[in-house]
């Protein structure tokens, strides 16, 4: 029996052979043109000394949902930080959150589960009540999470052993985090109402 050439296995092998080649062309040049975008210090992700400034969401109509902006000074815990010492802080934060397993129950960026509260925009949470004392009601949550949770599900989060520095560190993560434009993600996240 002669196969016809269009179902010759030589024929797809030499198609599947193109196409992954082509393929893998097209996912390096993605990949080129990405990575400056997404970089540290870039139009879409700040630099680390973005934590020295109030962040607020705003609703783009261009683009149809809540985008970062960022005005006026809002040292964290009182303090401007050079961008040496705020990379460090919130590098360590970093660290922290990955060292904690926090994807184990929390979002991060798209990455983990959805048990706990999505923490990509927590810095912006409308939970903290209070943007004035959002920092000093965060520390408390982190260090002693089962005394000081504002969840209405009934989950707790368990004593994660925090001390008041590496509660700094995570905070700083997060306010940085949430300056981060992640192109309406996550769906429908309302911010804090801030004092003007």
């Amino acid at each position: 029996m002669i196969t016809k050439w269009w179902a010759s296995e030589e024929v797809w092998r030499k198609i599947a052979v193109w196409v992954t080649a082509g393929m893998l062309l097209v996912l390096m040049g993605l990949t080129f043109d990405t990575i400056p975008k997404i970089s540290v210090g870039s139009e879409r992700v700040p630099a680390y000394s973005i934590i020295n400034q109030r962040i607020d969401y705003v609703f783009d109509e261009k683009r149809n949902f809540q985008v970062p902006v960022f005005g006026g000074e809002q040292p964290l815990f009182g303090k401007m930080l050079s961008e040496e010492e705020a990379e460090a802080l919130v590098t360590w934060g970093k660290k922290i959150t990955q060292g904690r397993n926090c994807i184990n129950c929390h979002t991060l960026l798209g990455n983990g589960a959805y048990f706990a509260p999505d923490l990509t925009k927590a810095w912006l949470d409308p939970n903290w009540v209070d943007s004035d004392l959002r920092e000093g009601l965060m520390i408390n949550f982190l260090m002693d999470p089962p005394n000081n949770s504002m969840n209405s599900s009934g989950r707790k989060m368990p004593n994660m052993d925090i001390s008041e520095e590496e509660a700094k560190a995570i905070i700083a993560f997060l306010k940085w985090m949430s300056s981060i434009d992640t192109n309406g993600f996550p769906y429908n996240f309302k911010p804090v109402e801030q004092e003007g």
